[in-house]
């Protein structure tokens, strides 16, 4: 069952983005999978560097200028939301991946499959090229 677009509004920034998270997550693990049948160790060994949050900072400015004003909508309100940033990560790098999340979790939620590969593939540009 997918939400509409104002129902999934509705949720909080920390919800869509502990959604989104997964929803990520899921994305770069089928994509690396797809992209060549490798021990798990090694597909782990990229994942890793898929999903740290210097390289969904990095995302998040690939795909801004390609966001409907909806989208970027969901994608700020939760980038400025107020959330506990890690000892480890800075603050901007942590809500921009906080942005980028929310944006997958509330994509996800709607139902835009399509929309969310389209991103992932634009957020992916450029890099493992040598998969």
């Amino acid at each position: 069952m997918n939400l509409s677009e104002a129902q999934a509004r509705e949720y909080s920034a920390d919800a869509l983005a502990f959604y989104g998270d997964s929803v990520y997550e899921e994305l770069v693990r089928r994509y690396l999978v797809l992209q060549a049948n490798q021990p798990a160790a090694k597909l782990h060994e990229k994942k890793i560097e898929l999903v740290c949050a210097e390289f969904q900072a990095q995302g998040y400015d690939k795909i801004l200028p390609h966001l409907t004003e909806t989208e970027l909508s969901v994608m700020k309100r939760d980038r400025n939301a107020a959330v506990h940033v890690p000892r480890h990560t800075a603050a901007m790098t942590y809500h921009k991946v906080t942005g980028c999340e929310a944006l997958f979790g509330y994509l996800a939620l709607i139902g835009a499959e399509q929309r969310l590969e389209e991103l992932f593939h634009i957020l992916l540009t450029g890099f493992f090229s040598n998969l």
